[in-house]
């Protein structure tokens, strides 16, 4: 462990901890929510669209991102690698973990390729109605050539996060959501002129919006002064073995734990499918709203990974642990107050999704109501797991992670979900309680993996 400089020390007060953590998290937080946007738009015009469009894009868009967040895992890896390598101040391998982070994604995106292509007969295989999978398929016979995009500006989000200049970040977020609104109430309805596309207009909206982030911070990486050291594409072509099998080594179970997560509830909106088109569309409407809010502890837990990745990169295990509790800290106060607001305000918030003139508005309102309610209570619990899986992330720690991830999802959070749903006969608010105790076990044990981490983290490399 090397010794503290002044400024070092300085840089340990609580008030300097989050005014850092604050400045790192709330670009990136943006940035979460700026994304999550673009497929609530999806949801919102799609709603206003039709129940069975509606329905169909839930099922689209949650294989598509369940195929997505796999590979978003080795982009996750480039995260604590740069992080730590910026705070030995070493840009060559900040350079050499990116590049070839990027490496992997292409080669991981040209492999799904063809899994997306034939969704429509798996969904019919897991007891989707026929037409509903075909109009799925259809969406997402097109949303599946965003993954290159979505997938690279993953890497690059990694980079600019990692120097801790993630405003680039949120502003090319925020320009592809407004591009992606205005081409979903063209290319759905069949405004402005253009032809009406349905669920294949939102999917070449999704195309679109997300080629336009990727460039916008490409182009920044390139051409800004401040990051022309690192020169992230100059001989893109040229291997650097050592880096890409450690991107791969650390990102193959962050990839799965990620995966662990959000196919849980990908087999909840299953579950949810076996009670109905309503029911499902129900759920598309009260997951589109837990998935905003957790977008802002998400965020935070990539701060996370920075602030205790460039902590312990440089040997500094007492800001290591003070940056720990700062974010843990607020995001603990955020998911209080984001969990009262589902309590108090359900009808106001799911009525943002639906048209009144839609002959399903009621029925939605109805069911949709109780699910929004049972997401309420597991807000704090799933903003503790997620920072907490951040965290460890930052020290490098993703094995153990993974196991924990899928024990708790898996065996406990599913089981939970289809015997509340179906066994005992609870239906939706069954199943989603079921994803509440997964949640929470995770949550716990996620958390006694990083406080006990003095026993298996090795300071003496730092």
């Amino acid at each position: 462990m090397t010794a503290l400089s002044p400024d070092m020390r300085k840089e340990q007060r609580w008030s300097a901890h989050i005014w850092a953590t604050l400045a790192l998290g709330v670009p990136l937080v943006g940035t979460q929510i700026a994304q999550i946007a673009i497929a609530t738009t999806d949801v919102v015009m799609l709603g206003w669209y039709g129940t069975e469009e509606l329905a169909a894009t839930v099922l689209g868009s949650q294989a598509f991102f369940v195929v997505y967040i796999f590979g978003a895992g080795f982009a996750s890896a480039i995260l604590p690698l740069a992080a730590q390598a910026e705070g030995r101040n070493d840009p060559t391998h900040v350079r050499r973990s990116v590049r070839m982070g990027m490496w992997i994604l292409l080669l991981y995106a040209v492999l799904v390729m063809p899994f997306l292509w034939f969704l429509e007969p798996a969904l019919i295989g897991l007891g989707q109605k026929p037409e509903l999978a075909a109009l799925a398929s259809d969406y997402i016979r097109i949303a599946q050539w965003a993954m290159f995009p979505a997938l690279m500006m993953m890497a690059l989000r990694s980079f600019f996060a990692a120097r801790s200049r993630a405003g680039i970040v949120l502003w090319s977020a925020l320009i592809g959501t407004l591009v992606n609104g205005v081409l979903n109430y063209a290319l759905i309805f069949g405004h402005f002129g253009a032809p009406e596309m349905g669920v294949r207009g939102a999917a070449v909206a999704s195309v679109v919006s997300s080629t336009v982030i990727f460039l916008i911070m490409a182009g920044w990486a390139v051409l800004h002064p401040k990051h022309l050291e690192y020169r992230l594409f100059q001989r893109f072509w040229r291997p650097e073995w050592p880096a890409f099998f450690e991107v791969f080594r650390l990102g193959l179970p962050i990839g799965f734990t990620i995966l662990a997560e959000v196919g849980l509830f990908m087999a909840a909106s299953v579950m949810m499918g076996w009670l109905g088109t309503v029911p499902l569309a129900a759920h598309g409407i009260a997951i589109q709203l837990a998935s905003i809010s957790f977008m802002v502890p998400l965020g935070l837990s990539h701060a996370a990974t920075v602030r205790i990745g460039q902590a312990y990169g440089r040997g500094d295990m007492e800001g290591l642990a003070r940056a720990a509790h700062t974010v843990m800290g607020l995001s603990v106060v955020i998911a209080l107050a984001s969990g009262a607001l589902f309590w108090v305000f359900p009808e106001a918030l799911v009525s943002l999704f639906l048209d009144e003139a839609n002959a399903d508005a009621a029925e939605l309102l109805k069911v949709a109501v109780p699910l929004v309610l049972v997401a309420a209570a597991f807000q704090l619990v799933d903003a503790v797991q997620a920072i907490a899986a951040g965290q460890l992330r930052g020290i490098k720690d993703t094995r153990t992670p993974m196991i924990i991830a899928v024990i708790s999802y898996w065996p406990i959070g599913l089981s939970a979900a289809y015997g509340l749903g179906f066994g005992l006969g609870y239906g939706g608010p069954g199943i989603w309680a079921g994803l509440a105790i997964g949640l929470g076990v995770a949550a716990v044990l996620l958390n006694l993996r990083f406080v006990n981490r003095d026993r298996y983290l090795d300071v003496a490399k730092v």
